[in-house]
């Protein structure tokens, strides 16, 4: 980290009400120019309303903020931009309709005597790519909206390095990326960090923390609870300031009892993936790793009736089953929580009760009679089960956190439970506490003997919550491994060059 007389940045006693909710309560941070600085903190810490005010998003209630100790004023993002200060959104703002050249250039666009110059554009692009190591994006004239939520979140990133930036900040940058691109993503922000760019960086995965942060502060509750340099604090402290209790095992696997073979695939091609043959038990928890387009989604989708099978077999309790749709997964009892929950998995505009209750309508409604006592009594069984925290069932499901955004998606099917459960990035997004109840609610289920696929970018998360591991590259599985006798090391060589596994 590099020298210097006075911090870069400095918030002084910031404090942001919403109505009778207290936010950020009299938080004080200071970044240095060269500087990595991670905010940690459970969902609804403050770090988002934090950076937010940083952004110009919102305006702090009391507080300053100095910038080369120069009082201030962020009235708006443009104050912002105008000050060299990026924000990275955990959320995606793209425009899906135009190209990733289009996109990182989006408002900047070269231009020569009023023409859009979209070969420079396109070089230009091309040129921001390579320096950033960005290599899962090949073709910078591919339409956004096409692309995976992994290289939706790298286009984000692009756009934003693309400008010059005294302070960056980056809200879960690598939730939904894979080794290979998060090594590329913090050879990136080490350079910036060298160029004396001071870096805000949000995590939940403390892996991540430790290799690239040289300060930690820890928000609970809208304070800052601690601040302490990197390689002076361990992992159960942070966890400890964050959630206010000790959690023991950071990565719980389920018991081992595996029972009969729930799903059997043989041979199965569609547009995406080829040839992919393997077997999932009862009681049995089966993690999918690789690199972004691998194709662990696309399997997914393929199972779930989304994407056309075009030839293979598929056998549910030994029996062969055709599904073309969704509908025909369910019936089947097979369900798939997707990867990207805001967009593909909850109505955003609609309360908690109706996501819950959603996929149950026929036993609720009958006829045009809606029976609100039956669907109450769904919703209050899963938000008791899951310990879904909320103000009320009617609070709409864009309020909730995270965590709890994905207890819902998940705890909603077991009102019925599946046979079959693909859990597509289950932990993508949210914080340390709602992991460690992600990860009961794993148990809980296999225990049960639900017969479960992880799909995840975490390889840690994939090697010690299942028992087997499928290694994907190039949408083929190249291996399946005993979780316990394989290394991170091995797995990530598979996952660059292995050998394709057999048949059924």
């Amino acid at each position: 980290m590099s020298a210097t007389i006075s911090p870069l940045l400095r918030l002084q006693g910031i404090t942001k009400r919403f109505g009778f909710v207290t936010a950020l309560d009299d938080v004080s941070l200071d970044l240095n120019a060269g500087e990595i600085h991670t905010l940690l903190g459970e969902n609804g810490a403050g770090k988002s309303t934090l950076i937010k005010i940083l952004g110009g998003i919102y305006q702090p209630d009391q507080g300053e903020v100095w910038l080369d100790q120069n009082l201030i004023s962020l009235r708006s993002v443009a104050d912002a931009d105008r000050l060299k200060i990026r924000l990275i959104h955990q959320e995606l703002s793209l425009a899906p309709n135009l190209s990733i050249a289009e996109n990182i250039f989006l408002g900047r666009e070269p231009v020569r005597y009023g023409i859009l110059q979209r070969r420079q554009m396109k070089r230009q692009a091309e040129k921001l790519i390579a320096q950033l190591g960005l290599s899962e994006i090949e073709d910078v004239t591919a339409i956004v909206v096409d692309l995976s939520t992994a290289q939706q979140q790298l286009v984000e990133i692009a756009r934003a390095l693309s400008q010059a930036a005294r302070v960056l900040i980056l809200d879960e940058p690598t939730s939904s990326l894979s080794d290979v691109e998060v090594d590329a993503l913090f050879n990136t922000l080490r350079r910036l960090r060298a160029q004396g760019v001071g870096i805000i960086y949000i995590s939940h995965r403390m892996e991540e923390i430790t290799r690239l942060s040289d300060r930690i502060t820890v928000l609970r509750d809208g304070k800052a609870v601690g601040t302490a340099k990197t390689d002076e604090v361990d992992t159960s402290t942070l966890i400890q300031w964050m959630v206010g209790r000790d959690i023991q095992e950071h990565f719980p696997r389920p018991p081992y009892r595996p029972g009969g073979v729930a799903l059997q695939v043989c041979q199965l091609t569609s547009p995406f993936v080829h040839d992919i043959s393997f077997e999932v038990r009862y009681g049995e928890v089966l993690g999918l790793s690789g690199l972004i387009g691998a194709g662990r989604t696309e399997l997914a989708r393929a199972l779930f009736g989304i994407d056309h099978v075009r030839s293979g077999t598929i056998l549910i309790d030994g029996k062969p089953t055709q599904i073309h749709n969704p509908r025909e997964a369910l019936n089947q009892g097979l369900v798939l929580v997707p990867e990207d929950r805001k967009q593909q998995g909850l109505v955003q505009d609609q309360s908690v009760a109706f996501n819950i209750a959603l996929p149950w309508l026929k036993d609720w409604i009958k006829g045009c009679v809606f029976h609100y006592q039956i669907r109450n009594a769904i919703v209050e069984r899963t938000v008791k089960r899951f310990g879904i925290r909320l103000a009320g069932n009617e609070q709409p499901i864009r309020d909730l956190s995270g965590g709890n955004q994905q207890k819902v998606l998940v705890g909603r099917w077991m009102e019925k439970p599946p046979k079959i459960l693909i859990l597509d990035e289950p932990t993508r997004g949210i914080d340390v506490g709602a992991r460690e109840d992600m990860y009961r609610i794993i148990g809980d289920l296999v225990e049960q003997g639900m017969a479960l696929i992880l799909i995840s970018s975490d390889l840690d998360e994939v090697l010690n919550i299942s028992h087997k591991v499928g290694t994907f590259r190039a949408g083929r599985l190249t291996g399946i491994y005993e979780a316990q006798n394989v290394s991170a090391e091995q797995i990530m060589q598979q996952l660059t060059g292995g050998e394709e596994i057999e048949s059924c």
